[in-house]
């Protein structure tokens, strides 16, 4: 390690300025890497060296997305994906930056996200930095059940899955987690660092990691860094360092990302010189950029990627290294995307899947099917959609309002971790199908799903009276809209009263919270699915929300918690949105 420094940063270069060096467009599959004019080549070695060109490739937030789904290309295809790169070169890791598991679709989620574990282990994967996510269900949880599943029983050998660097013991320093790994390619180590968003204590359940402290992750990352770079073989060394940061920038924009003014920001502008490559996650963005660090040399320049979410794209980083020296001499990173669209516009896979990930995932499935029959709670009565049929999404309705009651309860109660929300919001055209009492009034897994089918998370976030006016308001839809209205459910405790026949943009008359009248400048935390935190259905001021948390429940998930919560569940009362006098 004595001749690394000397060698790569040979030249001291001013790193005021951030630049982006490569779009963030999304490229071909692999196999066509170095013909992408998006790639990011950055070489710096005397023609002919002897090289040792390293593949690291990494996803983010999977979020248990083993079935295919759309351009969520599920575990078989992303092992394929896998697959395809280490067929090509032996020297390559498979890596994530969190949330594995942990706010899943229904199938990995009845089963405790076991099968997505499973899968990405028969991926390939090699090494995991953990995320807020995996600490859904407590410290112990992660510990005793979901490292040790990782390494198939062998706590040691799971550690490399869940590592965290800035997660320590309570008011101490000292690490609760493995902080990093080593891997050793063609006689060149590879050090990969793990980190975790320090707000990991505000999005999970507070007693579940009442005993942890998550610190400064520049802080942890640089710390590890040094040790990993000190010249002394006893306490580690590695020739390539890459951070995997379960946290990211809310923006695409590599200008925006390099400066701006967040914890993130701060990371990538002040990650040491030690530190090749950042890969994140935490923020489901999708991001390929590259900013010169001090102390390098000019042609040389870090990348810093986060792959999108679900699995629906890849992180490719290629590392080439001077065997004779042990020196990183080039840099090539981009995104792949692991579907595309044939000339129908269906969405196919680029790769082939890996038939052993496929059988885990279709055992999975088979067994998802035998849960949905389980029963989750009981009801009173129907609890119906608008209308007879549940087909008039302009009239409110009693399960529109139940689910946003759910939907706020999911996010105000005893185990969520974040800022509680008051007021929830639901759309008419994501309630699938009503809730019958049949003859005792059981509720199953199936029953829920078939309500909301879609997965969509819940987002919190904060909206004056006036902006909550103007998303009312957007309930009467578009000129030339199928539907010219479309009421949202609202929960308990908030209500309006509007006038049908009013001009557009003058319907809502009054809000009231908990019986009082609700001023323009007043602010609310409020929830809604993710859809409608987009826009979706015309919501465009759902989008001038501030403080914007994505909780990460699942909508399904948190409709089963519900019920798990209230041993009988009433149909909600019509009347919180009322007409005119």
């Amino acid at each position: 390690m004595s001749e690394k420094l000397p060698l790569r940063r040979n030249a001291l270069i001013a790193a005021a300025a951030f630049m982006l060096l490569a779009s963030t467009a999304i490229a071909a599959p692999a196999q066509a890497l170095s013909a992408d004019p998006n790639s990011q080549v950055q070489a710096k070695k005397p023609d002919n060296a002897p090289t040792t060109t390293i593949e690291l490739v990494g996803i983010n937030d999977f979020h248990g997305r083993i079935e295919a789904n759309d351009a969520e290309a599920g575990a078989a295809v992303l092992a394929g994906a896998v697959k395809d790169y280490k067929d090509r070169n032996r020297n390559t890791l498979f890596v994530s930056a969190g949330d594995n598991i942990g706010a899943s679709t229904f199938t990995s989620f009845s089963q405790q996200d076991n099968p997505t574990i499973d899968a990405l282990v028969a991926a390939g994967l090699d090494v995991s930095a953990v995320g807020n996510h995996e600490f859904d269900h407590g410290f112990n949880d992660l510990v005793d059940r979901v490292i040790p599943r990782y390494g198939a029983g062998d706590a040691a050998v799971g550690a490399d899955y869940a590592l965290g660097a800035n997660v320590y013991e309570k008011g101490t320093k000292s690490p609760a987690l493995k902080e990093y790994a080593l891997r050793n390619l063609n006689g060149v180590t590879v050090g990969i660092i793990g980190t975790v968003t320090d707000q990991t204590g505000t999005l999970v359940t507070p007693a579940g990691v009442s005993g942890l402290d998550f610190g400064n992750q520049l802080e942890a990352a640089n710390r590890v860094a040094s040790q990993l770079s000190d010249g002394k073989q006893s306490n580690g060394e590695a020739d390539v360092l890459v951070l995997l940061t379960h946290e990211g920038s809310s923006s695409s924009n590599c200008s925006a990302i390099g400066s701006e003014d967040t914890s993130y920001g701060e990371l990538v502008r002040g990650a040491s010189p030690e530190i090749d490559a950042i890969l994140s996650g935490h923020t489901h963005a999708g991001y390929s950029c590259s900013y010169p660090v001090e102390g390098w040399a000019k042609d040389l320049q870090r990348p810093v990627l986060q792959a999108h979410q679900y699995g629906t794209t890849l992180d490719s980083l290629t590392v080439t290294v001077s065997k004779k020296h042990k020196q990183v001499v080039g840099l090539e990173a981009q995104l792949v995307s692991l579907t595309t669209n044939a000339n129908d516009g269906e969405v196919v896979p680029r790769f082939e899947a890996v038939p052993k990930v496929a059988e885990i995932v279709a055992a999975a499935t088979a067994q998802a099917e035998v849960v949905v029959a389980q029963e989750i709670g009981a009801i009173s009565a129907d609890i119906t959609r608008g209308g007879t049929e549940g087909s008039d999404r302009g009239v409110e309705s009693s399960l529109g309002n139940l689910v946003a009651d759910m939907h706020q309860w999911a996010t105000s109660n005893d185990t969520f971790g974040g800022i509680p929300a008051q007021i929830a919001f639901m759309n008419p055209g994501g309630l699938r199908a009503d809730l019958h009492f049949g003859t005792d009034g059981t509720v199953t897994y199936k029953d829920a799903a078939s309500v909301q089918p879609f997965g969509n998370t819940l987002f919190t976030m904060d909206l004056n009276g006036a902006q909550i006016k103007s998303v009312l308001e957007e309930q009467w839809q578009p000129d030339g809209s199928s539907r010219p209205k479309l009421h949202l459910g609202i929960s308990e405790g908030f209500g309006h009263t509007y006038d049908p026949n009013a001009a557009r943009g003058e319907h809502i008359l009054s809000l009231r919270y908990q019986g009082e009248p609700i001023a323009d400048d007043a602010v609310f935390r409020i929830v809604t699915n993710s859809f409608l935190a987009a826009g979706g259905d015309n919501f465009s001021a759902f989008t001038q929300g501030s403080n914007v948390a994505d909780s990460g429940q699942i909508d399904l998930v948190a409709a089963i918690e519900y019920f798990r919560a209230h041993s009988m569940v009433d149909p909600a009362p019509l009347g919180r949105a009322q007409t005119a006098q």
